[in-house]
């Protein structure tokens, strides 16, 4: 067995029945299969594709896991920038509605359905961090799709959780994702609105003790991290309560921590930094912060 297999194996005991990545190739660490993407949503395998790979190593990574019996179906997407999206059902049995576990909470996925499966799963740690910070607060969730960091905020103990995406779709998985997990809904609002253009109706259920803040890199249309994530920073002081925490996130490998921290520097330097989120051990990188960067800053009382 080699070193890539040997990891997909060590991955799936750690992942047991909740959800992970069991191949980031995309961190480089895997010579070979830099455009190979496995993620675990048990039991099914999803593959991910963003080049064309050998029929060798399309043949191999079939049969690893047909020889698996935790896998009962295997899906690979083929996509990339410029590509249309085709998916292609190997063998076995692929829903079109899974329920995935993390960190004992639910979420939906509809894997054949859309191009992401509506759970990144590198930002595990940041759902943890703010299930473990939200006891009593009121949660101001940017970005929300499909409101996987109001689930865990509810999780945590939030007093009240605002929900803002443009998605209409996914702020109502976002509501599924709530009720899967027996929630109550009066605690939860959701805004399908442009936030660039809505900090009124944002601001009115404010000030809040918590913000997160998770947007697309790069989504010509709606945000464009270069030009807009200045504009959302500017907002802080009008939204956030005396000590309130930020969790500023970043998905761009162009650019590490220090893009977010300077912006805040700028635009918010009643925010000080306070830490970055740790690494995921199923998402490693040549480039330490090639990969998300979900950072904590604190208003200074």
């Amino acid at each position: 067995m080699t070193d890539i297999y040997r990891w997909v194996q060590d991955q799936l005991k750690t992942a047991d029945n909740q959800c992970r990545r069991l191949l980031h190739g995309r961190g480089g660490f895997f010579p070979g299969y830099e455009s190979v993407v496995i993620d675990w949503f048990s039991p099914v395998v999803i593959i991910r594709l963003y080049a064309d790979v050998g029929e060798t190593t399309l043949t191999e990574l079939k049969t690893f896991f047909a020889n698996d019996p935790r896998v009962s179906g295997l899906l690979i997407q083929h996509r990339g920038r410029g590509r249309e999206t085709r998916h292609e059902v190997v063998f076995g049995e692929v829903p079109e509605l899974l329920i995935a576990d993390e960190s004992s909470l639910k979420y939906e996925i509809r894997p054949i359905q859309f191009q992401n499966s509506g759970l990144f799963l590198d930002m595990r740690h940041g759902r943890d961090w703010v299930r473990l910070h939200s006891q009593d607060k009121k949660v101001l969730n940017l970005f929300s799709f499909t409101c996987a960091f109001s689930v865990a905020a509810i999780a945590g103990g939030a007093q009240q959780v605002v929900n803002v995406d443009m998605s209409k779709r996914g702020l109502s998985i976002g509501r599924a994702n709530h009720q899967l997990n027996g929630h109550d809904l009066s605690k939860v609002s959701f805004m399908p609105y442009d936030m660039l253009k809505s900090w009124g109706r944002i601001r009115r259920p404010g000030p809040y003790d918590i913000i997160i803040i998770d947007p697309p890199s790069f989504q010509p249309g709606s945000f464009v991290a270069e030009n807009d994530y200045r504009k959302v920073l500017r907002r802080l002081p009008e939204l956030a309560l005396p000590g309130a925490q930020v969790l500023a996130c970043h998905n761009d490998p162009a650019h590490n921590q220090t893009f977010v921290r300077d912006l805040m520097a700028q635009e918010c330097p009643q925010f000080s930094f306070v830490e970055l989120l740790p690494t995921q051990e199923d998402f490693p990188d040549l480039d330490s912060e090639g990969g998300v960067k979900a950072m904590v800053f604190k208003h200074n009382d």
